[in-house]
């Protein structure tokens, strides 16, 4: 039987920088609650990620008592969608277990929408089936959305959406 190795840490530096640059973090204009980048850093190390779609409480007390200490939670929408305020109840509380248990969050709200690979506009075209995407909007200076030709019937349609 072979062992298998533990995965070494790898630093939080690293994988902010490449998803900085891989999701164009600094060239996509967000809203600035969006806060998009790397929202609260950890010890330095990262041993395990975790993707969602929200920062909820749900989410982080899972992360907490099911994942390494020094875990990446990675999500769409980020801790601070609610503004500049104060330190209390429920943003107490999120932020009190992601530092306690050495968790780092890094958000990516339009920049990962618009990702021409891995962003949820384009994923959902090539699920469609949809040829020859292209943008067909504009936000912000930046093309935007997935349109392109779909042929198949309505049917086939409702049949590959079940």
């Amino acid at each position: 039987m072979t062992s298998r190795k533990k995965p070494q840490p790898i630093e939080l530096e690293i994988i902010v920088d490449y998803l900085d640059d891989y999701l164009a973090i600094d060239e996509i204009t967000d809203a600035t609650v969006a806060l998009n980048g790397l929202q609260v850093e950890n010890g330095g190390l990262v041993s395990g990620i975790v993707a969602a779609v929200d920062a909820s409480q749900q989410t982080i007390d899972r992360v907490v008592a099911e994942c390494p200490r020094d875990t990446l939670l990675l999500v769409h929408h980020g801790l601070f969608w609610d503004g500049n305020r104060p330190v209390t109840g429920r943003r107490y509380r999120r932020l009190k277990a992601l530092l306690e248990h050495d968790v780092a969050v890094y958000s990516a709200h339009l920049p990962l929408d618009n990702h021409p690979e891995v962003g949820n506009n384009a994923v959902l075209a090539r699920m469609l089936g949809i040829l020859d995407p292209e943008p067909f909007t504009m936000h912000r200076g930046v093309p935007f959305g997935a349109s392109g030709h779909l042929i198949m019937s309505r049917d086939q349609l409702v049949e590959r959406l079940a």
